[in-house]
This record gives C-alpha cells, structure tokens and sequence, in this order.
C-alpha cells in the first residue's frame, strides 16, 4: 500500500482530520483542524514530516508518487478558488512554507506570491485592477524565490531596488508605480541571470517543486541545527511543507491584515489584543512600514488613537472575526495567537496557535481559564512554565521607561535595581546603613564580600557566568545580578569603571536589569512584584498535587522569613560559614585558626559559641516545628585569614601573638587546591572542638526555643564532605555526645537527625556503608558536579558555553544537572542508602534545587524533598507539581 504524504484542508475537505502534529507539523496541524471546525482557511494541502524523513534518506530526491498526490492537491485548490495555476487569464498563486511539530520563528524557509511569470502577472494586474499590487508582488517573489531556492546574494537584489528608489528620487517603497515595480522586476530577471547563468524560471510547476525542495532542505540550514539545539528539538522529527492558496489584504479598501490574540498577553486580561492594516500585505504589520490600527474601539480610545479601528472601520468582518477567536480559544482551550486577512470583504484565517505571553499573563490565563471551566486545576497548574515565575517575584524595569544601557553581561540572578555605584563590601554596608540605595560593582565577588552583597540592591561583575559565585549567591539572596560584563574596565583602586568610552565614577547611579543583563546610566523607575490573587491560587492549586517537599537554603533570619513567606517547608541547607564573616566575630575566628594549639583553639571558640547559638535560635523560632538543616563548618579556613595589615594588627591585639608570627602561621595554612583541602569534615576530625561549639550551639538553641515556644525545632546536622563511613562515624560521634551533655544540662531531650552531604563520587558509591550512620542524605549538586566532571564551576564560564554549542552537554550541568553523569550518581547513592537504611531521608540542595529540569528528575527517582534559595521556593512548588502530573500519566 503507497503511504499517504499529501493531506488537503479547505473547502469542507480536512485529510487531516483533527490534526496530528507530529505528522502534520504545528501550522499544518492548525489548518486543518481550522478547516474541520468550518473556520474560513484559504484551500491548501500539507506534505507530511514522514516526507522530510524519506527526502533525506534517499539522497534529498521526491518519489515518483509524490508527483501526483502534489498534482491532485493542487487540483483541490484550483476548484475551490476557481482559478488556475500557471494559468494567465485568472492566476492561482500559493504561498509554500514551512511547518516544525515545535515552533521554530524565522528558522525555517517561506516562498510567497509563487505561480507568477510573466505572462500570470498581467493576468493579475487585469483581475485585481491594480497593475502596482501585481508587478510588487511578482517582485517580491523573483527576490524571494532566488534567495530561498536558488540560493543567491539576497544583498544584490537590495542594492538594484536602492539603486531604483535613488534613481527616483525616494526614500521609501510605498513611492515606487507600476511602472517602477515593472523596471525593477526586468533589472531582478537580469541579475538571475547573470548570478545563476540561467533565467528566472517561468514554469510554474518548476518553480513549485523548486520551493518544495527548499523547505526541506531549510531543516537542515545551519540556523535551524543550531534552533533545535538550544531548543531540544530532536533532528529526527523533520518539518511538514505547507502550499496554500495566497490571499490579499492590499486588494482596495474592503482588504485588511491582521494579528491578534484571543487575551492581552502582556496581562492576561479577557480583552481582544491586536493590530490591522486596510489594504496592506502581512509582512507590512509586521515589519513596521506603516502604523498598524487597533482592533476595538476600547483598545483605540484607551490609546488616544485616531486612525479607526476594525470593529468601526469593518464592523461586519469585525464581527465574525470576534467568533472565530471566541470559537477557537474554546476549541483550543488556550489563548491564541491568530494571523488573518480579509480580501475585499472576506474574512481568511491564515494561522492560529498557543501565544505566547509573560509570566504575569500566563498565570492570570491560567487560573482564569480554571474559573471559567474550560480547564481543570490540574491543567493550569500545568500550563505556567515555572523558570518564567522568576520575572514575577523581583522587581522589574518599567517598559515604559527611557533607558540609556551602557553594556550588556550575562543575565545571572534576575529583579532590576537602581542605586550608587560602590567598588567593595565595606562601602556598600556604611552607604546602605545611611539609607542610600546601592550597586555592588567587582571584578568578581568572594565570600568575604558577602556582607556587601547582603546591603546592596544589585551586583555587577566583570567576570563570572551564570553560575558564578555572585550570581549564585545574588539568587540566593533574591538580589538582581548582571556578571561577565567582559568589557567592564574597572579601577577599584581609582574608584571608576570605564565601558564604551563613557566613565562612571563611585556615587554615579547605574541600573541594573538582571533578567536582560543591562546595565544603564541612571535610575530607572521599577515595578514591585504582586505576589496574591491568582499567585496564591495558582500556589494552592500546586500543592494539592506534589509529593517533593520544598525546602529553602537560608541562612539569615531574612532569607528564612522570606522563604515562609514564599511557602518554605524547613531548611534544606543553612550555611554556617556565611555567620563566620560577620565583622563582629571575624577577629575570634581567626584567632580561632591562627591558634597553635586545641586550647588556643578553645578560647577563641567559647567567645563564638554565643554568636552562633544567637544565629540558630534565631533560624529555629521562625522555623518552629519545621525541619532544619545546618552544614557545619565547610570552606577551607584559608577563607577566613587576614589579608591586609591591618587585619593582622587586630588579630594580634585581640590574641596577644605578635604580627610576624601570625604571618608564619597563615603561610602554612596556605593551600594550593583549597577546594580539595582541608576542608569540610576534615577540618572536624582535624579540629573536633570546631564541630563540637557548633552541634553544643545547635542543641542549645533547639532546647531554647522549645521551652518558650512549646514548638520544638527538628535539627538535621550535616556534616559536609563526606567520603568514607568513618569520618561520618566520627563526626557523628562528636555531635551525640553534645547533644546528649546539653540534654543534660536543659533537662530536656528533643529529636534530630546526624546526617551527610553526599557531594563526593566516592561518597556516593559508598552511600550503602555511609547509611549506616548517616539518617539523611542531601546532595550537595554544586560540588557534586565539580568533583564528578572535574570542572571548577568559577572557571568554567570560559569553555562551557562552547561545550554546550557543540553538544558535548545538552546544558551547562551547573545549571541543569547532568542527569546522565551526576545523575546516575544521584540514583546509586539513593538506591545503596535505602537498602542499608529504608527510612533514610533523600534530598538536593544545590543550586539545582530551583531547576525545574533538576527537580522533575529528583520526582522521578523518588527523592523526599528539595531545597532551593528563597526567591527560587515558588518555582521549585510549582516544577514539583508539574512533575508528580507527569508521574501520573
């Protein structure tokens, strides 16, 4: 039996019945089922992607029956229209486009106004009544056709119509007569000729088949590899070529084009959105040659517009129209984005599909739609993308606004702030404590400019990617942040930037746009984020159906309360070390690691117990009854050492040990791979008095904060850096037994929980052994990825966008996890655990924890919780959700 591979739409015909996307492509998909629901589709037929699949295998040649079932399609569209093709007294021409399974805007190819010769084109110009409408026309299509099929220099068919405009004398197209157009198309033949030694071909049939083969061939351009790339569209899939009956918006008055959507994408509102033109062709909206019109008369008035609307202009069309799209949204069950024209009277829908819309529209779409009845709770949860929430929970620019962007970097933690420009930490804490707004500019940041980052609005880098230590912390703290702005020349000695010859001196005030990477001269004004109404239903709807907790990674009672608010169920990672840099116990801690020996160590400890006992009790009393993790002590302690001489002058003060000495001490303490040093529980089994304040500060905060709030705190101590039983077994040791003097002391007990950060691969293949003393896993993803790539994640931004171009990952793992490599770790360790231990508790806690790719794969090898930063919380509810939907189909 031959395969079908042509399916005919229009005129009560629909091959394609309900339209099958995968065999049909989107846009052939739509006609079709346009054309099957009685819309008003110009005739045409599809040829299927199963087609593009058999053209490549077989050396890129049509079969034989193709031939016919082309014929017979065109055949379909002749008697409907009543017009013939290649024929010159009533032309038929079609247009020849492309049409993906995934939508693919402006990759693909597209001939238009194809069925025109020199002979068709007078024809035209006689039926029509308008020789200007048909020599452009043919025009276009000459310089269409030998762009798209004949593959020659599109720039020297530009260069003969500037050559013609200049000629005449005019600056725009619209200036150019029938006679010009006439010229013009004479010059094109001529240009043919000499480029592609043969003349423009005047068979239509020829030119058909031409336009066929192109956009088949276009799957394979190297704009569309590089689409399907980024976009994850599977090669395989090939694309549909649709042919279809041309129709004319500029045929007179009565002829009008338009696109419109069937809600406001930009807010969401139930109100027709959209634009027209009388008497002009598509691309004349689009390409901005004229002013479009408004759809409705609301829409004009709430402008200030005078040109008249449809809805006055064609009030009849006007009408159907406003039923098709009440028509099609019902259909469709979502907001759509519709292209039409109306030729002299007559209303033609040229293509409808899912619009795109912001994040604010979507949800509003979404839970209006929900009210509405035409779609489930389920389905809304669904249909927000939860990467887009991150546009609603920051500030952003107004769009109205004028803006002056001085340079673009990589958009690393999205919001938008304006504030003073100030080179390092400490001026960004006095400036922010006098109530001033403002900017953290650096080369690059560093743990000990956290307190900077803590009091600034933005932060700006020179260096660094998207998973940089700036932006990594900036999303954790909910800060807008623009890094590897490469051409950032900043002097922070002189206190200045210089970038594309302007200059920007401390106090300037910049802005920053972290969701686009610009960077402005001067405040911009900002819009707050709206966080209730349809957010919170939408919130409520996603946790009727997830089965992932959701945790934050907060260290700070700002970053815990933030997370409550944005629906935290515990803390899935506090990091103790970010409490060590505070200025107020910086000196103790470095007399704490300068010390010679445990009892120097000891003093300088009893002076932070108190600190870090205030920290957690703090953490605990908003974290009532909630689970909390605390990591204990895991940068290298190199981190924390003097730098400048007058550090060392306050330590030696503070310790009594003379400067020379300390600078001895902290030579040794040097490390030249600090990430794989001392660090982590090796610091603990090194040094146990360290981990011994910490779980004491721990215990004694938790019972604190039970005796007055009669809600006892969950406690999950982690120790970091785990590779072997072992040390766990040691460390763990350490931790029960000041557990159990607290107890003592309190006269009181209360549950926790001693467990690991899996973020070794030695760690995660001897997850079996380490459960047997371990009662909870959290996967530390961020040096996870490192030690298992054997990438450094603040050097990678130099090759991993190149790696990520040339498909060697399908992401950047630091951002998505590599499921297939860290992943499987992930999944070994998970499933060795629970063999040893079937109620160990499972979770990520890296910068993964808000990826909803990451988290979508946590789902699906049964993880218990995640735990991303706080402004990262609703997105991370809203992918686990999306993910336990999917688990249930």
């Amino acid at each position: 039996m031959t395969t079908q591979y042509v399916y005919r739409f229009g005129g009560g015909v629909s091959d394609g019945g309900k339209g099958d996307r995968n065999l049909l492509g989107g846009k052939g998909a739509n006609l079709a089922e346009m054309a099957s629901i009685g819309l008003p589709v110009p005739p045409g037929f599809t040829i299927s992607t199963e087609m593009c699949q058999r053209y490549y295998d077989e050396g890129q040649i049509f079969p034989e029956s193709l031939k016919a079932e082309v014929a017979n399609g065109i055949a379909h569209i002749e008697a409907i229209t009543n017009k013939k093709f290649g024929v010159a007294a009533d032309p038929l021409l079609v247009s020849v486009r492309s049409g993906a399974r995934a939508s693919m805007p402006g990759m693909m190819d597209t001939v238009l106004n194809l069925g025109l010769n020199d002979e068709t084109v007078v024809g035209l110009a006689t039926v029509s009544g308008d020789p200007r409408f048909a020599w452009d026309s043919y025009r276009r299509f000459i310089q269409m056709y030998s762009d798209v099929v004949l593959e020659l220099d599109h720039s020297a068919f530009e260069e003969a119509l500037e050559i013609a405009k200049e000629d005449k004398g005019y600056s725009l197209d619209t200036e150019m007569t029938a006679d010009d157009w006439q010229a013009l198309v004479k010059r094109y033949q001529e240009l043919v000729v000499e480029l592609w030694d043969k003349p423009f071909p005047q068979d239509v049939h020829e030119q058909l088949w031409g336009a066929i083969g192109a956009v088949f061939g276009s799957w394979q351009s190297e704009r569309a590899k590089v689409y399907r790339r980024l976009n994850d569209i599977p090669a395989a899939w090939g694309t549909a070529v649709n042919v279809q009956a041309m129709v004319f918006g500029n045929m007179g008055e009565t002829s009008a084009t338009g696109v419109a959507f069937t809600r406001d994408p930009a807010k969401g509102d139930r109100a027709y959105y959209g634009e027209f033109l009388i008497n002009a062709q598509g691309e004349d909206v689009v390409a901005g040659i004229r002013t479009p019109q408004y759809l409705t008369k609301t829409a004009r008035e709430q402008a200030g517009a005078k040109p008249a609307s449809m809805e006055e202009a064609l009030p009849e069309v006007y009408g159907q129209l406003a039923k098709v799209f009440d028509l099609l949204e019902t259909h469709y069950r979502d907001m759509q984005d519709i292209e039409f024209t109306v030729q002299q009277g007559k209303l033609w829908m040229l293509q409808t599909r899912s619009g795109k819309r912001t994040a604010k529209a979507a949800l509003k779409i979404a839970v209006d739609m929900a009210n509405e009845g035409l779609i489930t709770e389920e389905e809304a949860v669904a249909r927000v993308d939860p990467a887009a929430l991150d546009q609603l929970l920051h500030p952003t620019l107004d769009p109205s606004a004028p803006r002056d962007v001085i340079a673009k970097g990589l958009p690393a933690s999205p919001g938008a702030a304006s504030g003073l420009v100030v080179f390092d930490a400490e001026t960004a804490e006095k400036r922010a404590e006098l109530g001033d707004a403002v900017i953290l500019v650096r080369v690059e940041t560093s743990p000990e400019d956290i307190h900077g980052m803590h009091a600034a609005r933005g932060i700006l880098t020179a260096r660094g990617g998207m998973t940089s230590h700036a932006a990594v912390v900036a999303r954790g703290m909910g800060r807008p942040c623009v890094s590897g702005v490469g051409n950032l020349a900043i002097d922070a000695k002189a206190k200045v930037f210089r970038v594309a010859g302007r200059e920007v001196r401390e106090g300037d005030i910049i802005t920053i746009d972290g969701a686009t990477g610009e960077v402005m001269i001067g405040a911009v004004p900002t819009v707050q984020p709206e966080l209730a109404g349809d957010f919170g239903t939408l919130m409520g709807w996603a946790d009727k159906v997830r089965r992932l907790k959701v945790r934050a990674n907060a260290e700070t009672p700002l970053d815990c309360k933030t997370a409550r608010i944005f629906g935290a169920e515990g803390v899935g990672l506090c990091r103790t070390e970010h409490m060590f840099f505070d200025a107020n116990r910086i000196t103790a801690v470095r007399q704490m690691i300068l010390a010679e020996d445990e009892k120097g160590r000891r003093a300088a400890l009893d002076k932070l117990l108190p600190e870090q006992r205030a920290d957690f009790t703090e953490i605990f009393e908003i974290m009532a009854g909630l689970p909390v993790t605390i990591r204990l002590l895991d940068p290298p302690l190199h981190e924390f050492l003097p730098h400048e001489e007058e550090e060392f002058a306050e330590v030696a003060a503070a310790t009594g040990i003379g400067v020379e000495a300390l600078r001895r001490r902290a030579a040794e303490l040097h490390e030249f791979n600090p990430m794989l040093g001392h660090r982590g529980c090796r610091l603990g089994v090194t040094y146990p008095e360290i981990y011994e304040m910490q779980a004491r500060a721990i215990f004694e905060a938790a019972c604190d904060v039970a005796e007055k709030s009669g809600n006892a705190p969950i406690p999950e101590v982690m120790v970091p850096l785990v590779a072997t039983r072992r040390e766990l077994e040691l460390m763990k040791a350490v931790i029960d037994k000041a557990a159990k003097a607290v107890f003592a002391e309190k006269g009181r007990t209360l549950d926790y929980l001693v467990g690991t950060m899996i973020e070794l691969p030695r760690a995660a293949l001897k997850a079996g052994e380490i459960a047997e003393v371990g009662e909870f896993f959290s996967f530390g993803t961020n040096d996870l990825t490192q030690t298992t790539l054997g990438v450094s994640r603040d050097d990678a931004g130099r090759f991993l966008t190149t790696y990520v171009d040339k498909g060697i990952y399908a992401k950047d793992p630091f951002v998505s996890l590599d499921v297939e490599g860290v992943g499987e770790l992930i999944e070994l360790a998970a499933e060795r655990g629970r063999k040893t231990r079937g109620d160990i508790k499972l979770g990520i806690c890296g910068e993964h924890g808000g990826d909803p790719a990451s988290i979508a794969f946590c789902e699906t090898i049964g993880l218990d919780y995640v735990s991303a930063s706080p402004y990262r919380v609703p997105i991370a509810r809203l992918a686990a959700a999306q993910a336990a939907l999917k688990a249930k189909k």
